[in-house]
């Protein structure tokens, strides 16, 4: 039998195949989660916000409203729960646009219940741990740019970037270790908690995403820089009047 977690997290379902979501449901409440399930995206909606929920998994072609706006919009209202899109849609473009929405992880259709249910407990277990034991190290300042490990936020000469969780933890893994360029596996494992799959391209749509409220808070300086094939590498570089790195 599957051990129980001490303390069952609650799991927002939201698919619309009703075969699909009976057996995530059956196979998470058999790992000891508490459940609740939504046939469209307004439902979805109104239980994520009712309800509060630990993790949210979440079909992309809903009625009423779609997975990409329900992502979007559990954004903008500052959930920030981790978000599993399962979904039919397998191209590169949509599992990109999952991810610029907001989305923490892609799995296509058809999926082993198996590597779910060991991503979302990969996922809660992060979570669980950043709550428990709140990283400790000194904020780093570079230029106009502050990292607060403590607050779980950036700062563009005092203002909030307005991070996501994914987004800080990417961003102080780089600061922390520069001038060291970090490949995309480590910081993959070190944020989503397991091995990177081949041809994954979360680090590099979350990197993307930094970089624009970067580039929107401190015009004129660029921060996250690309070693192509391999990973980043986080220095402060002045491109007023150059091109960015």
């Amino acid at each position: 039998m599957p051990a129980k977690p001490d303390n069952p997290a609650t799991i927002l379902v939201v698919e619309d195949d009703e075969s699909i979501s009976e057996a995530v449901v059956y196979n998470l409440k058999k790992h000891g989660y508490g459940c609740r399930a939504a046939k469209n995206g307004l439902e979805g909606l109104r239980l994520l916000r009712r309800d509060k929920p630990d993790l949210m998994i979440l079909d992309l072609m809903l009625p009423e409203m779609d997975g990409w706006k329900l992502c979007e919009q559990a954004r903008e209202e500052g959930h920030d729960l981790p978000i599993i899109i399962l979904s039919a849609r397998t191209s590169e473009f949509d599992k990109v646009q999952g991810l610029t929405m907001g989305a923490d992880d892609y799995l296509s259709k058809p999926f082993s219940m198996r590597e779910l249910v060991a991503r979302v407990e990969a996922h809660l277990r992060r979570k669980r741990q950043a709550a428990a034991a709140p990283l400790k190290d000194e904020a780093v300042t570079a230029g106009p740019l502050t990292i607060d490990p403590a607050r779980k936020e950036a700062f563009g000469g005092g203002s909030p970037l307005g991070l996501t969780p994914k987004e800080f933890a990417i961003i102080h893994i780089l600061a922390r270790r520069a001038p060291e360029t970090v490949s995309r596996e480590d910081i993959y494992r070190q944020v989503w908690g397991y091995g990177m799959m081949h041809g994954d391209r979360s680090v590099d749509v979350f990197v993307r995403r930094i970089r624009r409220k970067l580039a929107r808070a401190l015009p004129g300086h660029s921060f996250l820089h690309t070693h192509y094939g391999f990973g980043y590498k986080f220095e402060v570089r002045d491109t007023a009047g150059s091109a960015g790195g």
